[in-house]
């Protein structure tokens, strides 16, 4: 099993896929290391050799993509650095309010502790035949 920055890679998927599972990676991000790994896209991850293994935990590893801990680590300092200067956004997130400016008037009913339950009409069948 491939573990790379202490994430367990799995082993049926294709490698531009199954590097996608580390926090901070995405398809373009996979695309450009594999890229200057020299690893085709479409090999398994179970068939990869061990210099091919190497290269991709240098490159990841490297220090030169912020990824898994030090990406939520900046993404947790800003959002705290909103809510400490009080601005607007920073208030959504401490009510724990859609922050992008949705509508939430009749969305978002779950964040905000409104849950309605869909009742019937109130009238109650009758069990016997007329």
């Amino acid at each position: 099993m491939l573990r790379i920055v202490g994430i367990n890679i799995p082993e049926n998927k294709r490698i531009e896929v199954a590097l996608t599972y580390v926090y901070g990676v995405g398809p373009t991000l996979s695309k450009n290391i594999l890229t200057k790994a020299g690893i085709d896209f479409n090999i398994r991850t179970k068939d990869l050799n061990d210099n091919q293994i190497a290269k991709l935990r240098e490159l990841i590893e490297g220090g030169q993509y912020k990824i898994e801990g030090d990406l939520r680590r900046e993404k947790m300092m800003n959002i705290k650095r909103l809510k400490e200067i009080g601005c607007y956004r920073g208030t959504r997130h401490i009510k724990g309010l859609p922050v992008r400016g949705q509508n939430t008037k009749t969305n978002n009913r779950t964040v905000r502790g409104n849950q309605r339950k869909t009742v019937g009409s109130g009238r109650k069948k009758s069990s016997e035949k007329t």
